[in-house]
């Protein structure tokens, strides 16, 4: 299939700059040219872009398609048939938000990616690290109140999101399982978090041994870990002992932001969430004990984006939105949008996304050689980078793999 996309006003993310109006040539998902003027040959599907403003796919580092729902007791009542299609929706709708990737954190996609590929339903491109590793207890651990004891040190547990496991040698078991099953990178749990049921914000989970057994074998696999991480001493316990990446770090110092620096450490930021959980978690079932977790990291974690950002340490773009809350993915760009420049905003999508994507040069940009993902728009993203927060008026067209899935073009 030959897709043409006329007079676009095409933005490059590396030079930070809109290239001036161009046609965009798509074929078989690819672009194939980007040329001044009109190109010759005919077209499957012609768009005519009448000087809007056009973008490659939105890349979002940090979702989880797997949690369909903030209310986990209804989760746990629901058929597997009902979760399915749930996710089926939050994947289809991910895409006409204009995030034509992702990297999804956490949770068993198998088979949502299987259906994406079969066209039994719509997607983005799914770069995913499978179940997570969680200590017992642990970010990860998401077991009632009451379980018991292991068997052994050797036990692994698993659930939908993740493989619970205690100690190197199960550990490494765990790590090694995921990339059997075809994780893409490896998720590990360093701190608390506010979903889970029994671990404190503040706690720092795993030991060094146990970090260091996961990172080595991620790294004979050619592949890297990244860790959820919100203190400076669970950061620092994952950045030293070989993770590559940290999601969140709402709780990172001036100290611990510089070490980080050294070590060449990403982080990616995920600000949304908590505005959304402040805003939308007792509506749609959020338990209270989560809640009260959530206080404060909103506020935090923009405080941190300045930290971060000074001392030199490279951002991500992420959201990780759950459930319900999930239509609010756009608006992480209003957000930050109010903490950095345009320009380090979308180069942290598209750059830095692509890189922790291993997808350099196929996504977060338009370039030949590149997949056909595209989003339209009326809104300048260096002039008004915020006006991306709502899809519906902001987007008039997001084109997959040379394929329009969304077009308001004339509306």
């Amino acid at each position: 299939m030959r897709t043409v996309i006329r007079n676009g006003v095409v933005f490059d993310p590396a030079a930070g700059t809109h290239l001036g109006e161009r046609t965009l040539v798509v074929e078989d998902g690819v672009v194939v040219e980007v040329a001044e003027g009109a190109v010759g040959g005919d077209a499957d599907v012609e768009v005519e872009a009448g000087g809007r403003f056009v973008l490659p796919g939105f890349v979002d580092a940090h979702v989880h398609l797997s949690i369909h729902t903030m209310d986990f007791a209804r989760a746990e009542r629901e058929w597997p048939f009902e979760q399915a299609l749930a996710r089926a929706a939050l994947s289809e709708a991910t895409v006409r938000r204009g995030f034509t990737t992702v990297r999804d954190t956490g949770g068993d996609l198998r088979g949502l990616k299987r259906s994406i590929r079969r066209g039994l339903c719509g997607g983005p491109r799914i770069v995913s690290a499978g179940h997570m590793i969680s200590q017992t207890g642990g970010h990860g651990d998401v077991r009632g109140a009451v379980v018991d004891p292991p068997a052994c040190g050797c036990q692994i547990v698993t659930s939908q999101y993740a493989h619970v496991a205690d100690g190197p040698d199960a550990v490494r078991k765990a790590a090694r399982q995921c990339l059997r099953d075809g994780s893409d990178f490896l998720k590990i749990h360093t701190s608390g978090g506010v979903a889970s049921p029994m671990d404190p914000l503040d706690s720092v989970q795993y030991t060094a041994s146990e970090v260091a057994a996961i990172v080595t074998e991620a790294e004979h696999r050619h592949t890297y870990v990244t860790a959820h991480a919100y203190s400076s001493e669970s950061m620092l316990l994952a950045a030293e002992n070989g993770v590559a990446c940290l999601e969140h770090g709402n709780l990172v110092d001036a100290e611990a932001a510089a070490r980080l620096a050294e070590l060449g450490t990403t982080v990616v930021p995920t600000l949304v969430t908590y505005w959304a959980f402040g805003n939308d978690a007792e509506k749609f079932g959020f338990p209270e004990r989560n809640r009260v977790k959530n206080e404060g990291l909103y506020e935090q974690g923009r405080g941190a984006i300045g930290l971060l950002r000074d001392a030199g340490v490279e951002l991500g773009f992420g959201t990780d939105l759950l459930g319900e809350a999930q239509p609010h993915q756009n608006r992480e760009f209003a957000i930050r949008a109010e903490l950095e420049s345009a320009v380090d905003v979308l180069r942290s999508m598209y750059l830095t996304n692509a890189r922790l994507c291993g997808l350099e040069g196929k996504v977060g940009t338009l370039a030949p050689g590149a997949f056909g993902d595209a989003v339209l728009t009326e809104v300048d993203p260096l002039e008004d980078l915020a006006g991306l927060a709502e899809p519906e008026a902001a987007l008039s067209a997001v084109v997959q793999g040379g394929r329009v899935v969304v077009d308001r073009l004339d509306g």
